[in-house]
């Protein structure tokens, strides 16, 4: 585990803290051991709880000191990438949800994994934008991680524009679950993980399992997933205990 990354166990939740307190940015060696850390989370947790260590929650992706130069050609360039995209495929693919605190300004990967997040508080003074182009940056990796969480208007409203939004609007695109008040986020986001950690484990993995595949599906393949989902889960045993 590196310095920049945090991964504490806490009793069935695992605490993943992005540290780089420096830059608020993430690495693509940060991003690759982010994604190793959520592929295995259900092997010991029930949740991830994912943060910053501030005052942002991400400013984007950097290139960490020492790092050569991209390639020059574009198909050398492209495995380049694969730290980035493979980190929203993790989240994705994730059997354990990921709960999301966000803070500061939320920024390029920061509003991707934001919006891949299963559940995410963000703080009321948190603001969020795509601000890649402004770079001279096409954001389609920012994009294949919102095409299905957020409508194509807002999308490329954000990816045109890089306008700064705050965290109501934010939550009024489907990027956010919930706006905290910032002087309550701590006891909030706490609450709820202590709710969700109280519920069965089939039914925490039975949802994220459910949500991940069934979209994919026609009307009646979701439909018949959910009731064979539905029975499997039902019938296990820790589902009938007194919780």
């Amino acid at each position: 585990m590196s310095e920049q990354l945090k991964i504490e166990q806490d009793g069935r939740l695992l605490r993943v803290t992005l540290n780089r307190p420096s830059d608020n940015g993430i690495s693509d060696a940060m991003a690759a051991e982010f994604s190793a850390a959520i592929l295995k989370a259900h092997e010991t947790s029930d949740a991830v709880l994912l943060r910053s260590c501030g005052p942002d929650f991400c400013t984007g992706r950097v290139r960490d000191p020492g790092m050569p130069p991209p390639a020059a050609e574009a198909y050398a360039r492209r495995p380049e990438y694969n730290a980035i995209f493979d980190s929203y495929k993790a989240m994705r693919s994730s059997q354990v949800p990921v709960i999301g605190v966000l803070e500061g300004r939320v920024m390029g990967f920061g509003t991707a994994i934001a919006a891949l997040c299963d559940v995410s508080f963000a703080s009321d003074a948190a603001t969020f934008n795509i601000p890649e182009i402004t770079h001279n940056v096409m954001p389609t990796m920012v994009m294949s991680a919102l095409y299905d969480r957020v409508n194509r208007n807002a999308i490329l409203w954000m990816a045109y524009g890089a306008d700064f939004i705050d965290a109501e609007r934010a939550m009024a695109l489907g990027i956010v679950s919930t706006v905290v008040p910032a002087a309550g986020l701590d006891a909030e986001v706490q609450r709820f993980c202590d709710v969700l950690l109280s519920r069965p484990r089939p039914a925490i993995l039975g949802l994220k399992e459910y949500l991940r595949v069934a979209p994919r599906m026609d009307e009646q393949g979701a439909i018949d997933y959910a009731r064979s989902l539905h029975s499997i889960v039902n019938t296990s045993a820790e589902m009938k205990k007194k919780h």
